[in-house]
C-alpha cells in the first residue's frame, strides 16, 4: 500500500496555487490600489465590483508583461522554428484566475483581495467569458495554446477578434431566444492593439493577364487590425501570443469616386468593409456556404501568412534579413483548419505542402466546406484560377496512376462538378499538406477509410491520428481546486505538467482515507453547484441525488432526445409505482441550438417541456429533478463538471469525431456512461471498459443497420416503455395547450432518424439501471472514480501537443525557464544558446 507524502515532505512543497509571501501580498495590494487610482480613476468610495475586477485584472496582467517581452526576445536571440496555430474559433472563457494560476499567484491574490475587504468570487464572475468559439473545437484551440506555452512552444494562435462572439442563450417559455453577446462592452483588460503591424487584405476585383503574368487588380482593400492577448504556460516564464484580427476599413474607403452628396454616406459605408469581424457564424458541423463566412476565412489567412512571412524575414539585428525562402518550412509550421495559396508556380507549391499540416474535425457531410466556384469568382478570382491549376496538376497525377478511371478522378478532384460547380476545401487541404490527421483512434480510422479513402490509399504515409487532449491547469486546477489538492498531498504536485503521473492513484484506490476525501470534496462541489441552481433556477435541488449531466451543443447526432426519453421513462416509473424504492436523480442538461437549427430548438423545448411536468408532479417529489442549464458556456462548465457524478456521451457510433467534455468529466470524478464514439473508446482502453458504462451500437452494428435498413416503427412495437414515452409525446401530454408541438420531432424520430435513437433506446434503459445500482453504493462508486481519475494521464493536450510537435511540426518542447524580467538580458543570451545545443 503506498503511503501518502508526510506533513513535512507538504510543507517543502510550494503549494499548486503558488507562494503566499508577504512581499507578494502587500505588493500586490500596492499594484491594486495604483490601477484602482490611477487607471480607472476611482476611489473606494464609488468603485464598482466591476472596477475592482479591472483593477485586479490590469495587477495580474503586469506580473505577465516582463515575461512577455522576455520571451518574444529569447525567441529573437534563439531563433527557434515557430508553430502558428490558425483556427476561427478560440473559446478562451475567462483569463483572470487560469492567468493567476499559471504565474502561481492565486494564493497571494486571494490573500490580498480578501485583506483588502473584498471577496475573489464576485470579482471572478465580473468577468465576461470570451466566448470567440461555439463548442469543442473552439475550446481545444484554447487548451492547446495552454499546453503549447507550457512546453516552451515558440507558438502563435491567430484568429479573428469578433466583436460579438456566441449568443447568449435566453430561455423564454421554454424556448431558445439569441441575444447578442457584446462581450468587449466593458472592454478587455488583456488585449494590446498593435495598430503598427495593420496589414492590407484585398477581395472582389479582376484578373488581368500580363506579359508578367496574371494580375489582381481593382480589388476592394480592408485593413487587418492585431490585437494581441499574452498566453502563459505553467510557472516557466514563457507567455506566447494569441493575435486576433479586427477589420478596418481604409481612411479612402468609398471615398476615391468622391463627390459632395456621398461624403456623408461613404462614411456609414466603412461598416460594410469592418462586417468581416463583427460577429461569430453560430453553426457548430454545420457548412453555411455565405460570403461573409468566405470572407472571414480568407481574411485571416491572408493577414496571418502576411504576418508569418514579416517575421520569417526579420532576424537578429546585424545578420542581413532572409531574402530566400527554401529555409521556410525548416523555420515555420502552419497548422491549419482550411487555407488558399497565392503562388502557383513547382517551388512554391512544394514549400507550401512541406508547411502546412491539416486536421480533420468532423465526418459530417454536412460540416464539410464546399464553396460555390461562382462565389469564389466573385470575391477571390486569382485564387480560383490557382485552386483550378492545383486541381489540373492533381488530376494530372491521378491519371498517370489510374488511367481511365473517371470514377477516380471525379471522387478526388478539388472541384466538384455536380450540378452546382464547388471546391472541396477538404480535398484541397489534403493535396496541399504534408501530414493530415483526424483527432481519435476511431474519427482517424473513419477519416482513412471512409470519408478520405481514395487520398489515404494514394498517401498513406500522410494520414495520422492525434489524439486531443484537454489542459489540466484549467479543467482540474482552476476549476476544481479540492481535488487538485488532494492529488498533490498523495502523489506531488508535479502531475500537473505530467499528467500521466495520475496512475500512482492506482496504489490508492483500496485506501480507506483516500476514497472518504474523494467522496467529501465531489459532496463539497455537489452543495456549491446546488446552492448556484436554486439562486439561479429557484429549483430545490437535494445535494445527495446522483447529477446526471448532458452538456454540450444541441445537436441530432449528440442525442439529447436519447436522455430525454430516458427521463420520461423514469417518470413513467415512479409515476406507476411510487412507493418502489429509486435512486435520486437531478438530470442537468445544457447547450446552444444554432439560431437557423429547427430541430435542434424543437429538442430544448421538449427537455423544457419534460422539466416542467416532472418539477411540478408532487408524485415525484425529490426523486427527479430536470434543470435545462441556460447559456452554457466555458465558466459555467468549470462550475458543474466538478459537481457531476454521471457524464452524459451518448452519440450515435461514428459521429462524435472525438469529444473533449468526456475528457473534462473524467479528470473531474464523474463517471462516464456512453457509446463506443470519439475518444469513449480510448478511455475505455485506459481505464479499462468495465470502469465505465458503455452500451449500444459499435461503427460496425450501424454500418450493419445501415445496410439492411433503420425500421424505428419495429422498436416502437417491440418495447412497451418506448411506445408509451412516444404515445405521450404524440399525444400533446407534454404540451397540452398544442398537442402538434413536437410533431416534427416525432416525425424525425420514426422517419428519417439518422441517428437511430430507438435502436439504442433498450440497451440505453438497461445501462442506467446498473449506473443506479452502482451509486447505492458509495464506496464501490468512488473506487471506480478514482480508477477513472488515474486513467486520464493520456487526454492531457501536453500529450497532444508534444505528438503534434515531435511528430508533425518538427520542433521539441522543452523544459528550459525562460529568465524572468529580475535576472540580466545577458541570461536570455545563455538560455537561447543552451536551447541551440539540445
Amino acid at each position: 500500500m503506498a503511503t501518502p507524502l508526510t506533513d513535512q515532505e507538504k510543507r517543502k512543497q510550494i503549494s499548486i496555487r503558488g507562494i503566499v509571501g508577504v512581499e507578494n501580498v502587500a505588493e500586490l495590494k500596492k499594484g491594486f490600489n495604483r490601477h484602482l487610482h490611477f487607471t480607472l480613476v476611482k476611489d473606494r468610495n464609488i468603485a464598482t465590483p466591476r472596477d475592482y475586477y479591472f483593477a485586479l485584472a490590469h495587477t495580474v496582467r503586469d506580473h505577465l508583461v516582463g515575461r512577455w517581452i522576455r520571451t518574444q526576445q529569447f525567441y529573437y536571440e534563439a531563433d527557434p522554428k515557430r508553430v502558428y496555430y490558425l483556427s476561427l474559433e478560440f473559446y478562451m472563457g475567462r483569463t483572470l484566475q487560469n492567468t493567476m494560476i499559471n504565474l502561481g499567484l492565486q494564493n497571494a491574490c486571494d490573500e490580498a483581495i480578501y485583506q483588502l475587504g473584498l471577496d475573489m468570487e464576485e470579482l471572478e464572475d465580473m468577468e465576461e467569458d470570451a466566448g470567440l468559439g461555439n463548442g469543442g473545437l473552439g475550446r481545444l484551440a484554447a487548451c492547446f495554446l495552454d499546453s503549447m506555452a507550457t512546453l516552451g512552444l515558440a507558438a502563435y494562435g491567430y484568429g479573428i477578434r469578433y466583436e460579438y462572439g456566441i449568443f447568449n442563450q435566453k430561455i423564454r417559455d421554454g424556448w431558445q431566444v439569441e441575444e447578442a453577446d457584446d462581450w468587449l462592452r466593458h472592454g478587455n483588460p488583456w488585449e494590446k492593439a498593435r495598430p503598427e503591424y495593420m496589414l492590407p487584405v484585398h477581395f472582389y476585383g479582376r484578373v488581368e493577364e500580363t506579359k508578367d503574368g496574371s494580375k489582381w487588380v481593382d480589388t476592394q482593400v480592408v485593413l487587418a487590425m492585431p490585437y494581441d492577448t499574452p498566453i502563459p504556460g505553467y510557472m516557466n516564464n514563457t507567455v506566447n501570443t494569441m493575435r486576433l484580427w479586427s477589420a478596418r476599413a481604409p481612411n479612402d474607403f468609398n471615398l476615391r469616386d468622391f463627390n459632395v452628396g456621398d461624403y456623408i454616406q461613404a462614411v456609414l459605408d466603412r461598416n460594410l468593409a469592418e462586417n468581416i469581424s463583427r460577429v461569430l457564424y453560430p453553426n457548430d458541423n454545420f457548412f453555411e456556404g455565405k460570403e461573409l463566412r468566405l470572407k472571414q476565412e480568407y481574411f485571416v489567412v491572408a493577414a496571418t501568412l502576411q504576418d508569418i512571412i514579416r517575421r520569417f524575414k526579420t532576424t537578429k539585428k546585424g545578420s542581413p534579413g532572409r531574402t530566400s525562402f527554401e529555409s521556410f518550412p525548416d523555420k515555420v509550421r502552419v497548422k491549419i483548419i482550411y487555407l488558399l495559396y497565392r503562388a502557383p508556380n513547382h517551388r512554391a507549391w512544394d514549400l507550401t505542402r512541406r508547411t502546412f499540416a491539416y486536421t480533420n474535425h468532423t465526418v459530417l457531410p454536412e460540416a464539410l466546406e464546399r464553396w460555390p466556384v461562382e462565389l469564389m469568382e466573385k470575391l477571390l478570382p486569382r485564387h480560383l484560377q490557382i485552386i483550378y491549376q492545383i486541381n489540373q496538376v492533381h488530376l494530372n497525377r491521378i491519371a498517370a496512376l489510374f488511367p481511365k478511371n473517371i470514377d477516380k478522378l471525379r471522387k478526388m478532384s478539388l472541384i466538384e462538378e455536380d450540378g452546382c460547380k464547388r471546391v472541396n476545401m477538404a480535398h484541397l487541404c489534403i493535396v496541399g499538406s504534408h501530414a493530415v490527421n483526424g483527432v481519435a483512434e476511431i474519427h482517424s480510422n473513419i477519416v482513412k477509410t471512409e470519408v478520405f479513402k481514395d487520398f489515404s490509399e494514394l498517401e498513406p504515409e500522410k494520414f495520422q491520428n492525434k489524439t486531443n487532449g484537454i489542459t489540466p491547469r484549467r479543467w482540474l486546477l482552476l476549476c476544481n481546486p479540492g481535488l487538485a489538492e488532494l492529488i498533490a498531498e498523495v502523489i506531488g504536485e508535479d502531475y500537473v505538467k505530467d499528467l500521466s503521473q495520475l496512475q500512482k492513484l492506482n496504489d490508492f484506490v483500496d485506501d480507506a482515507a483516500f476514497i472518504r476525501d474523494v467522496s467529501r470534496v465531489k459532496q463539497d462541489n455537489k452543495v456549491k453547484f446546488a446552492q448556484y441552481l436554486e439562486k439561479e433556477y429557484r429549483v430545490k435541488i437535494n445535494a445527495s441525488s446522483m447529477f446526471d449531466v448532458h452538456v454540450k451543443r444541441i445537436h441530432e447526432y449528440k442525442r439529447q432526445l436519447l436522455n430525454c426519453l430516458h427521463i420520461i421513462t423514469m417518470y413513467n416509473r415512479i409515476r406507476k409505482n411510487p412507493n418502489a424504492p429509486f435512486v435520486p436523480r437531478t438530470v442537468i442538461i445544457g447547450g446552444k441550438a444554432a439560431p437557423g437549427y429547427h430541430m435542434a430548438k424543437m429538442i430544448i423545448k421538449l427537455i423544457t417541456s419534460v422539466a416542467d411536468v416532472v418539477n411540478n408532479d408532487p408524485v415525484v417529489g425529490n426523486k427527479l429533478k430536470v434543470i435545462f442549464l441556460e447559456n452554457y458556456r466555458v465558466s459555467l462548465a468549470e462550475k458543474v463538471i466538478p459537481a457531476t457524478d454521471l457524464s452524459e456521451q451518448i452519440s450515435t457510433a461514428g459521429t462524435e469525431a472525438s469529444g473533449t467534455g468526456n475528457m473534462k468529466f473524467m479528470l473531474n470524478g464523474a463517471l462516464t456512461i456512453g457509446t463506443m464514439d470519439g475518444a469513449n473508446v480510448e478511455m475505455a482502453e485506459e481505464a479499462g471498459e468495465e470502469n465505465l458504462f458503455i452500451f449500444g451500437m459499435r461503427v460496425e452494428d450501424v454500418a450493419e443497420l445501415d445496410k439492411k435498413g433503420y425500421d424505428a416503427m419495429s422498436y416502437y412495437k417491440k418495447i412497451p416503455e418506448l411506445k408509451q414515452v412516444m404515445d405521450q409525446i404524440t399525444s400533446g401530454f407534454f404540451s397540452p395547450k398544442n398537442p402538434d408541438l413536437f410533431k416534427d420531432l416525432t416525425n424525425m424520430l420514426f422517419k428519417y432518424d439518422r441517428f437511430k435513437v430507438f435502436a439504442d433506446f433498450e440497451e440505453y434503459m438497461k445501462c442506467q439501471e446498473k449506473v443506479s445500482k452502482l451509486y447505492q453504493n458509495p464506496k464501490e462508486w468512488t473506487k471506480m472514480v478514482i480508477k477513472n481519475i488515474a486513467a486520464t494521464g493520456k487526454f492531457s493536450s501536453d500529450r497532444t501537443i508534444t505528438e503534434y510537435a515531435t511528430e508533425v511540426w518538427g520542433v521539441e518542447p522543452t523544459d528550459l525557464k525562460i529568465p524572468p524580467p529580475s535576472e540580466p538580458r545577458e541570461a536570455i543570451e545563455e538560455t537561447a544558446r543552451a536551447l541551440k545545443k539540445m
